[in-house]
């Protein structure tokens, strides 16, 4: 709990401690600001008086004047989502590293609550707000980040955009991706490399870009090695495992014809492999079944899953390394677009055709 200050008011205030050391609040800020020299006396006597009044600095003031821990603003939709959660603690962690206070916005999926949290942001002067995950590319989409790219770099800021469309040429924002399609494509290749022919693919949202990206991957494979794909083996959903035990009971309820099953995302794996089991099927004795993300429990699901890993707490490591070392000595264009790669972990989740199954090599 705060004292009351000198006056039996209240909060104390920067003027109750200047009172307090018995100099004036304009020396009190340079000792907290620490921009400014003072002498070893002097900076003793207002901290003495500080911790006697138990003050704290206002964080709004203290970013006005552009002193204190410097912040990044890290929003997203939904924290509890495993992946989500990696990209965050790389972003955490990173910041932490460099000097910086990370605050991080859930926002459910409400653009009228981001804009609101980035308009704070920007206020009070954080070094840069990272956005993450998928949405839907429109010309909407576009003008408004692009608002919000420019009213950053007014402000001094910096937006960075993980996973999310990239906008038009010349925007100021940093983009960074990891190779979502090339994921999807190099999981379909194996599966269909195992002899299947008829996948079903449980993916998500239809409007959503990174949904977009994995089913492109589903689709480019299977033309690539000359394989007609049947459209009803395509099922949208969303992202989670209530989703894809949603699907798989659907599709086994309606008949479709298939031999493996490509999730959008391991927790859609995840639901799909309880809805199988339920249904009296192993996996991949009658069924094969691959994820995507490479979550930590992917590995630990019976069977292993066979996946595809994303370097999500890099990508959070790297969103903060970019955004803070700009104007560092690197010579880099106004709208920075950085890819990371992705690639297939083979475990014991995908059976051959005819033949067994395909183990982790």
């Amino acid at each position: 709990m705060t004292r009351k200050n000198v006056d039996g008011g209240g909060r104390s205030t920067i003027r109750d401690v200047a009172a307090r050391a018995g100099v004036s609040a304009a020396t009190v800020s340079r000792v907290l600001g620490g921009v400014y020299p003072v002498s070893a006396a002097t900076r003793t006597q207002v901290l003495r008086a500080v911790r006697e009044l138990d003050y704290v600095a206002d964080a709004r003031a203290k970013a006005i004047a552009g002193v204190g821990t410097p912040t990044l603003g890290f929003v997203l939709d939904d924290i509890t989502g495993p992946s989500f959660a990696l990209m965050a603690h790389g972003v955490e962690r990173e910041a932490t590293r460099l000097g910086h206070l990370c605050l991080v916005c859930s926002t459910d999926g409400d653009a009228a609550h981001e804009l609101e949290f980035i308009e704070t942001m920007r206020a009070q002067r954080a070094a840069a707000v990272i956005l993450v995950g998928g949405g839907v590319d429109t010309p909407e989409y576009r003008s408004r980040t692009a608002r919000v790219a420019d009213g950053l770099a007014a402000a001094g800021s910096r937006l960075v955009l993980c996973g999310r469309p990239p906008l038009d040429p010349g925007a100021p924002v940093t983009v960074i991706e990891y190779d979502n399609e090339g994921g999807a494509y190099a999981l379909c290749s194996h599966v269909l490399s195992q002899g299947h022919r008829r996948i079903l693919f449980l993916g998500g949202m239809p409007e959503h870009s990174t949904a977009q990206g994995r089913e492109r991957g589903y689709l480019t494979a299977h033309r690539a090695r000359g394989v007609e794909t049947d459209p009803a083996l395509r099922l949208a959903g969303d992202f989670t495992r209530d989703s894809g035990y949603r699907s798989m009971r659907r599709a086994l309820q309606v008949g479709l014809d298939f031999t493996a099953v490509m999730a959008a995302t391991d927790m859609v794996a995840a639901g799909a492999l309880t809805a199988l089991r339920e249904a009296g099927m192993s996996v991949p004795g009658d069924v094969s079944l691959v994820g995507y993300d490479d979550i930590p429990f992917a590995r630990d699901l019976y069977p292993p899953l066979t996946t595809v890993r994303v370097p999500y707490e890099e990508l959070g490591r790297l969103a903060v390394r970019t955004a803070l070392e700009r104007g560092r000595g690197r010579d880099v264009p106004p709208d920075e677009h950085l890819l990371l790669g992705t690639h297939v972990v083979v475990r014991e989740s995908v059976g051959v055709v005819g033949g067994g199954f395909a183990s982790a090599g």
